[in-house]
């Protein structure tokens, strides 16, 4: 009954006129991004952040979500369609999903996308209604040690599991992590890495960050490259519905991709992107035909479609209850929640049950909007490929400008804004992934302010995060992550896997 309750609590939150507004504009923004290559979800809600000031939390939240999982929608359909993925996620996507429309089946390939995404979703959505309470109140156990430990096992297994040598993710965490703890330090009054700069002194914002590593960055990187041919699917898509021999094939690759993505979007370093690869991976190596695979097999699109959309969704479980974000996207969720005073924690669903229960209840309305706007739309989406990235790349650099103006009306943010985009730069063309920088950044300050607490509370005896049990079972846990991935064996298949 109190499940019932609190469903009825987030209905009452999102079926408003300015919600349910903001909810289709999110979703629709982001299936738009996830068409388009070049603009990913987190430079987006990156430029974003700063309108989110004027919208009441809930609000904001919503659009926020339906934009990130929006994007999943949208990368399949040009990845399908144009041999081409919009987003990250859909890189797989392409592998079976182009051949299928080559062979005339593109209908059947978006419509599978679709279903999938859909089915994925409602799942994960659920998911998060069930485990968030029960974690939150397991989170308040938590003490400050325990909270520190949590952070350490979160960027150790984020090194884990980003691409590329171990050794680059752990450069990438600990400069995120320098450059978090830039400015004053507010228990001493000390100025940290100022050198001389006023505007220093309040730290590095996260959203100048965000937006010149995801935004300019991804911007110089496209410039750098010649522009990729695009070959659109022109055919008529008159048969959409697959048959049923068809919903057969991609039954169980849905579950299957749903429950990868659900657990793996959970995952410091998971998300969307790393559970389309796994699913992938999964069904090509229990299939009994692996060779049909990369020349239109069903479930080659059925899978990755329906776990990205579940690593998306779930990802928000550890950012709300336990206020650690997992991967890029949720550091700038957290960031919005923080612009609006709201504590990323436990603490929201007991304090802020309406927005907590309110953004669930958004997910299967915003997934509702999907699956409703996107068929439709194909034609649209395909048109606006057309637009050559020469014109468009202006207008992102405009809108990014802007957006990191009125976040303080400084113009120095602009000036970081341009400095961390080459920086971005230079981390793609180093093989550096940016998201374990951005999530040192982000967790660096919190880990302190938890140290510090810790040391406080124990009399300066550091045995404290090793004799509590919550804290040494955490940090044991890390130790035989890094152990773990270190082993010359484990770090081959690793590697391996990445490759394929």
């Amino acid at each position: 009954m109190e499940f019932l309750s609190n469903l009825g609590i987030g209905f009452g939150e999102v079926l408003t006129l300015t919600n349910l507004f903001y909810c289709f504009m999110g979703v629709l923004l982001g299936t738009l991004i996830g068409v388009l290559p070049g603009l990913g979800p987190a430079a987006t809600i990156a430029m974003l952040l700063p309108v989110t000031f004027t919208l009441d939390p809930s609000t904001a939240l919503i659009m926020l979500a339906g934009i990130y999982y929006g994007a999943q929608y949208g990368g399949s359909t040009t990845a399908i369609l144009v041999n081409l993925p919009g987003e990250s996620s859909a890189v797989v996507t392409v592998l079976d999903g182009y051949q299928m429309a080559r062979q005339g089946r593109a209908g059947v390939a978006l419509a599978t996308a679709a279903l999938g995404s859909f089915f994925a979703g409602c799942v994960a959505t659920l998911l998060i209604a069930v485990a968030a309470p029960i974690l939150a109140r397991f989170a308040l156990e938590f003490h400050a040690a325990d909270y520190f430990s949590l952070m350490v096992l979160g960027l150790i297994a984020s090194v884990a599991l980003a691409q590329g040598p171990l050794l680059k993710a752990l450069a990438m965490i600990i400069l995120g992590l320098i450059v978090g703890i830039i400015g004053i330090d507010i228990t001493s009054g000390a100025y940290r890495m100022t050198f001389g700069v006023n505007e220093l002194l309040d730290g590095v914002s996260i959203v100048a960050v965000a937006m010149g590593i995801f935004g300019l960055g991804e911007i110089i990187q496209n410039l750098a490259s010649p522009e990729p041919e695009r070959t659109a699917y022109k055919a008529k898509m008159s048969n959409m519905i697959p048959s049923k021999a068809e919903m057969k094939q991609i039954a169980m690759p849905v579950v299957r991709g749903t429950a990868l993505g659900s657990i793996l979007g959970i995952l410091p370093g998971g998300g969307a992107m790393l559970s389309s690869f796994a699913a992938y991976a999964i069904e090509k190596r229990i299939s009994k035909n692996p060779e049909k695979f990369g020349t239109g097999a069903i479930e080659g699109v059925a899978a990755p479609e329906s776990a990205n959309n579940a690593g998306a969704q779930t990802s928000f479980i550890p950012m709300l209850t336990l206020g650690i974000p997992s991967n890029a996207i949720m550091a700038l969720m957290a960031g919005a929640m923080l612009i609006q005073g709201i504590q990323p924690g436990p603490g929201v669903i007991r304090e802020q049950p309406e927005l907590f229960w309110g953004l669930i209840v958004s997910m299967w309305i915003g997934n509702l909007m999907l699956v409703i706007l996107n068929l439709p739309l194909i034609g649209i989406w395909v048109k606006l490929l057309t637009i050559p990235y020469k014109f468009l790349f202006p207008a992102i650099m405009t809108f990014c400008a802007i957006g990191v103006f009125t976040l303080n009306f400084s113009s120095f943010d602009v000036y970081i804004m341009v400095i961390f985009g080459f920086v971005g730069f230079a981390f793609r063309r180093l093989g550096c992934e940016p998201a374990p920088f951005l999530l040192g950044m982000v967790l660096g300050p919190m880990m302190e302010e938890y140290l510090r607490r810790a040391m406080l509370l124990s009399r300066g005896d550091p045995m404290v995060f090793v004799e509590r049990p919550i804290s040494g079972t955490l940090l044991a846990i890390a130790v035989f992550c890094i152990v773990a991935v270190s082993l010359p064996a484990i770090r081959s298949k690793r590697e391996e896997a990445f490759q394929e």
